[in-house]
C-alpha cells in the first residue's frame, strides 16, 4: 500500500512539475498556452494508462483478479492513449471531447467488468 501512494504522489508531483515547467516555457515565449495544455493533459493521460493495470484489485476477490486485470489494464491503457494522443495531435476541441469520452469509456468498462465479476463470485 505504501508503495502505491509513493507511485501516485510521484505522478501528481511529475504533472505539477511539468505545468510549472511548462507554464515558465510559455512566459519565456518557447511555447503558447496551447501547447502547455497539451502537455498537462497528455501526462494526464499517460497516468491514466499506468494506473489502469493498478484498480482492478480494488474492486474483485483475488481469485479474479487476473482477468479483471487483463480487461483494465487493456481498456485503461488504451483509453489513457487515446487521450493523450488527441492531446497531443488533435483540434482543442476534439481532444476535450474525444479524449474526455476515451477514458469515460475504459473506467465503465472496467468497472462494469470488476463488478460482474464481484457479483458472480458472491453468487458462486
Amino acid at each position: 500500500m505504501k508503495k502505491d501512494i509513493i507511485a501516485d504522489f510521484a505522478w501528481g508531483l511529475g504533472i505539477v512539475v511539468l505545468a510549472l515547467a511548462a507554464t515558465l516555457a510559455r512566459k519565456l515565449g518557447y511555447i503558447d498556452t496551447d501547447m502547455v495544455n497539451r502537455l498537462v493533459m497528455g501526462a494526464i493521460g499517460l497516468m491514466v494508462a499506468w494506473s489502469g493495470n493498478r484498480i482492478p484489485k480494488r474492486f474483485v476477490p483475488n481469485a479474479q483478479a487476473q482477468r479483471a486485470s487483463r480487461v483494465a489494464g487493456w481498456s485503461l491503457a488504451l483509453s489513457g492513449l487515446v487521450y493523450a494522443g488527441l492531446w497531443a495531435f488533435a483540434p482543442q476541441g476534439v481532444a476535450v471531447v474525444g479524449g474526455s469520452g476515451a477514458i469515460l469509456l475504459g473506467l465503465a468498462v472496467t468497472i462494469g467488468y470488476c463488478l460482474s465479476l464481484r457479483d458472480k463470485a458472491k453468487t458462486a
